[in-house]
């Protein structure tokens, strides 16, 4: 039986990195306060926090493709930035299709909204963590490249 692991997955963008975390027993992703991005790059001690405090055994990161599949304008930017995390966190970093993961999140939070279950406004870094959880359940479902 393998043991259960943390991961901590990312929806890298210019203004603000969602961050979501899960474990391999769940399967199950959450969305965790996002962090900025500023003109020095991301934040990296909100990051360094993130992972300190949960221990994850692994990192994904969205890759971002266009809708045809192929490289989309940010992917270049996309692999630096988990590049670095594999760097400062010596940890394995996966990428993962995150097409679409903002509409999806999206529609999600809106529609928790709709229901009554969420109460506040939906903001811009509500909806790129819950797209970071989004990716990091595509990643449950091995959906990995």
């Amino acid at each position: 039986m393998t043991r259960a692991h943390t991961v901590l997955a990312f929806d890298f963008g210019l203004k603000r990195i969602g961050i979501a975390c899960g474990d391999t027993l769940t399967r199950s992703a959450a969305p965790r306060p996002a962090a900025t991005v500023g003109r020095g790059g991301p934040d990296w001690q909100a990051i360094a926090r993130e992972v300190r405090a949960l221990a994850p055994g692994l990192l994904v990161v969205g890759a971002p493709y266009n809708a045809a599949g192929g490289e989309g304008n940010m992917s270049a930017a996309a692999r630096r930035f988990a590049a670095e995390l594999e760097r400062r966190f010596a940890l394995p970093v996966h990428l993962v299709d995150e097409r679409f993961s903002s509409l999806e999140a999206s529609a999600q939070l809106a529609a928790r909204r709709a229901s009554g279950q969420r109460r506040r406004r939906v903001q811009r870094a509500d909806i790129d963590s819950a797209a970071a959880a989004v990716i990091l359940g595509r990643w449950f479902a091995g959906e990995a490249r």
